[in-house]
């Protein structure tokens, strides 16, 4: 990794303070450890270079422009830094390893693997080769999509990780091979030209295998724990992105003892919204139906209406503009991908039972308070300009878990590991290495003392993408986090702008 220092000349210059440029090979001399005082973590082996903090003031003083000669090439608000109160130092990272690459490049396998009787789940994974003392990471999809959105991170993390992306039942492709209804009755009204069923889960009654089957977290958390135990067969560092988010903090906080750390990405706060059997078994009785097979019939006619809309590509098309912050990301392949699912003739109804499924036996705050109670390590990246899951909510999250560290990326949206994977990837090594060395291996950005872990550092990660130059800031928030700290940063570009 690389500091970027800034000079009172015009041009910034590159300056590598420890002489490494492999971000695996890149060791601290920090050693900060969980559950000891951090101070105390520092005593005499903590010693900051004159040099670089020279330098850092220097460049604090002076308030200049920078541009980089390395990337001249570069768009105007992509590097280039604008005149700030305080300077913003730059550290350049790793790029994506080209998909055609395959020396560089970790090839992705695609499996399935036989869960239930006629729910036969699909997987990727990369990695598989590489030793067995090296971390396992398991990726859990959004709403909507499945495996294929973390084929950046299987690409890249399994060069020197074993990585596996998960597909939930009754999502991606993961749904099931068989109608779970059978009909009493012949009707055309669903029926294709070609004799096919257009709609899965709409006849009269329920076949055996789907009795009581309802595509709930519940279900989900279930299906994790039993991946785990029966395929990958060891501890892991669970990575969730919205509803993935969710399920892994529930999982997480269900079963402590699979999981090595959790890492948040935009994880949705909530989700469901029937009472829980289990919690709640006397309000549950008030509703009828609560996601199970077959719909009933006042449900097929607003499912079948709310479908040939959701189902549209262009509304697919609108929806993924509104959730990146970069329209120029290209998203062909995941837009192609989701309509794909939606022509699967169970995916309206399995569509229908996850929105009418109950909630789980713990909500996302009751999780979160049993991982703290566990013990268990939790990281936050959240993409600053998220239309759904607005930073304000991973802020909630590190007020309940303030030791958690907590990333905040801009320019990026609700899926960040998509939109930005080289940020997130970058993060996301450095905070396993943090952990895989007990604390040897500082978190990321914090390599400039001991100052950083307690306050907000503020960066520039710079890297390259199909031969452009690309930045994105990243805020670390501190351990001693206010809210008051977090609003201050927001509002007060607002008055440089009017200003």
């Amino acid at each position: 990794m690389e500091i970027i220092s800034c000079h009172t000349a015009r041009n910034c210059s590159i300056v590598n303070f420890r002489g490494v440029n492999d971000l695996n090979r890149h060791k601290f001399e920090l050693p900060l450890r969980r559950k000891v005082s951090f101070y105390n973590a520092i005593g005499s082996c903590f010693r900051l270079d004159r040099l670089r903090l020279s330098r850092l003031y220097q460049c604090q003083s002076s308030r200049t422009m920078c541009s980089l000669d390395s990337y001249e090439n570069v768009d105007d608000s992509s590097v280039v830094s604008e005149n700030y109160e305080t300077y913003v130092p730059k550290v350049e990272i790793p790029s994506l390893p080209d998909k055609e690459d395959g020396d560089n490049a970790a090839l992705i396998s695609s499996c399935f693997w036989e869960w239930k009787p006629k729910l036969n789940v699909h997987y990727e994974k990369s990695g598989s080769e590489n030793s067995k003392d090296s971390p396992a990471v398991l990726f859990l999809p959004g709403f909507g999509v499945g495996s294929f959105h973390f084929e950046k991170q299987l690409r890249d993390l399994g060069c020197d990780y074993r990585v596996w992306a998960l597909d939930f039942v009754g999502q991606g492709m993961s749904l099931p091979f068989q109608d779970p209804t059978f009909r009493f009755r012949d009707g055309n009204e669903d029926v294709l030209d070609n004799g096919e069923i257009r709609f899965w889960g709409f006849g009269d009654e329920t076949e055996i295998w789907a009795k009581e089957l309802v595509f709930s977290v519940d279900l989900w958390r279930d299906q994790v724990r039993c991946f785990i135990e029966e395929v990958i067969q060891e501890p892991v560092y669970l990575v969730g992105n919205s509803l993935g988010g969710f399920v892994a903090i529930y999982f997480a906080a269900c079963h402590p003892e699979l999981v090595k750390g959790v890492t948040l990405l935009n994880a949705t706060p909530f989700w469901g919204f029937l009472p829980n059997p289990r919690k709640s078994p006397k309000l549950s009785k008030l509703f009828p139906w609560s996601g199970t097979f077959p719909l009933p019939s006042t449900v097929r006619i607003l499912i079948k209406l709310l479908w040939e809309k959701i189902s549209d590509p262009r509304t697919i098309a609108e929806i993924l503009k509104q959730v990146y912050a970069d329209y120029s990301t290209k998203g062909d392949e995941v837009f192609s991908r989701i309509v794909k699912t939606t022509q699967h003739p169970a995916a309206a109804a399995s569509f229908a039972s996850i929105i009418f499924a109950p909630k789980g036996q713990l909500s996302f705050d009751e999780s979160l308070t049993r991982c703290r109670m566990n013990n268990t390590p939790i990281c936050l990246m959240y993409g600053k300009e998220d239309p759904w899951v607005r930073p304000v909510w991973g802020l909630q999250v590190k007020r309940k878990v303030p030791e958690a560290p907590y990333y905040e990326i801009s320019p990026a949206g609700h899926c960040p590991h998509d939109e930005v994977p080289e940020v997130v990837n970058f993060l996301l090594c450095g905070w396993i290495q943090n952990l895989e060395s007990d604390g040897y291996v500082m978190l990321p950005l914090l390599d400039d003392g001991p100052k950083g872990a307690i306050d907000d550092v503020i960066k520039d990660l710079v890297f390259t993408r199909e031969g452009s130059g690309k930045s994105m800031r990243v805020q670390f928030h501190g351990f001693e986090f206010s809210m008051w700290k977090w609003l201050n940063y927001q509002i007060k570009p607002m008055f440089k702008e009017r200003a």
